[in-house]
């Protein structure tokens, strides 16, 4: 078991991610003996649904500040009127966790004024498994616990992909044609990491585009995915300003395009490598605290950067190839940005596949692994 670097809370929170990420495992680790309330009980979301305030009754004689776990909480939203009541009157404390905020975002629901803070869970990252992951087995299968505990890798992930589909989209009713889905979410996983069109999507799904749109919105608020927008700067330079949608996960990325019991092709690796940096970053950025969003930056005349944060320092811009051997021409774009945004006030990183670090035109060129010590080591993101 690995110890996560999610922090236990001092207050309530709702504790959101994918299925699989260890939600359930981190919440019985850092809060044994608490009253729970699993709503993945059949019988238990009926009962609740059936009498909300039956949970007010079950909790009231509870002592002050004692903590209380509702895993999978956006089953019965309605107990979130209950929840707030006891916060309110009983200075309860909750853990409210889910692998979808659909209902709860866009349901109504009460989101308790800001008593829980939103917190998130990634798959494993590097600094959980002490820097000692195989990057080609990692972009094949991902990060997910049972991935990377497991026996089965292939086998795991094809049992995850059709479980999305059946408890998080027929069981939720988020969608009333799951064949159309599962084709639009095959032809979004190939797609993975691109700047997305909507029209071509929809065109090869055979739906029509503002039914793309509203899958996608189903992807995010299922927590499988999430945009990665364009930054816009402030010159007039013409630049790319639709958004890239990424899969949380590599691993999952490919099993949803059914390539998974084959290994990566070298045009599938750009996209996977990117997935695994975006994960990792957005992770430390969660787990420590900070709120940089992350970007990507493209002019129309073709040159690049993949991501790009603002710190209080300044910017933090990455440019990523999944290459045994880094080119001089791959620091176009963070040139290019660097001059735009101000030299001293920018970071530029290479990130490749290869063993060595290096300098090129002030760009510090790094292994990926040894970004990741460095990242974690808080070593340029202050």
């Amino acid at each position: 078991m690995y110890a996560r670097l999610l922090q236990t809370p001092g207050q309530s929170i709702f504790l959101f991610g994918p299925r699989g990420t260890g939600k359930s495992t981190w919440i019985r680790d850092r809060f044994p003996n608490t009253t729970t309330y699993d709503l993945l009980d059949t019988g238990e979301t009926l009962r609740l649904t059936r009498e909300p305030g039956a949970l007010y009754q079950e909790l009231v004689a509870l002592p002050p500040e004692s903590w209380v776990v509702i895993d999978e909480v956006q089953k019965v939203p309605a107990l979130l009127n209950e929840v707030h009541r006891l916060m309110e009157t009983r200075r309860l404390r909750f853990v409210l966790s889910g692998s979808s905020a659909r209902k709860i975002r866009h349901g109504g629901a009460n989101l308790l004024a800001g008593r829980a803070i939103t917190t998130a869970m990634f798959p494993l990252v590097s600094a959980e498994r002490d820097f000692q992951l195989d990057l080609d087995h990692t972009l094949r299968y991902g990060s997910l616990p049972m991935v990377v505990t497991g026996q089965d890798p292939s086998g795991y992930l094809r049992s995850y992909a059709e479980t999305y589909l059946d408890q998080e989209i027929r069981a939720e009713a988020l969608t009333r044609n799951l064949g159309s889905f599962s084709r639009f979410l095959e032809i979004a996983a190939r797609q993975n990491g691109q700047v997305t069109n909507a029209s071509a999507i929809s065109r090869d799904a055979g739906v029509h585009r503002n039914t793309v749109q509203n899958h996608f919105d189903i992807l995010v608020d299922t927590l499988i995915g999430s945009w990665l927008p364009a930054w816009k700067l402030k010159s007039a330079t013409k630049q790319v300003q639709q958004s890239k949608f990424f899969f949380f996960d590599p691993g999952v990325a490919r099993a949803l395009t059914g390539r998974q019991a084959y290994p990566p092709t070298p045009e599938e690796l750009g996209s996977l490598l990117e997935t695994l940096v975006l994960s990792e970053l957005r992770a430390f950025l969660s787990y420590t605290g900070r709120d940089y969003p992350v970007y990507f930056w493209r002019t129309y005349d073709g040159a690049e950067v993949d991501l790009l944060f603002e710190t209080q320092e300044g910017f933090v811009a990455i440019e990523i190839k999944s290459t045994r051997r880094w080119d001089k021409r791959y620091n176009r774009g963070l040139r290019r940005l660097r001059s735009d945004l101000g030299a001293e006030r920018t970071k530029c990183f290479g990130l490749y596949l290869g063993e060595r670090s290096a300098l090129w035109d002030d760009v510090r060129v790094l292994p990926v692994l040894e970004f990741f010590r460095q990242l974690w080591n808080e070593e340029f993101t202050t």
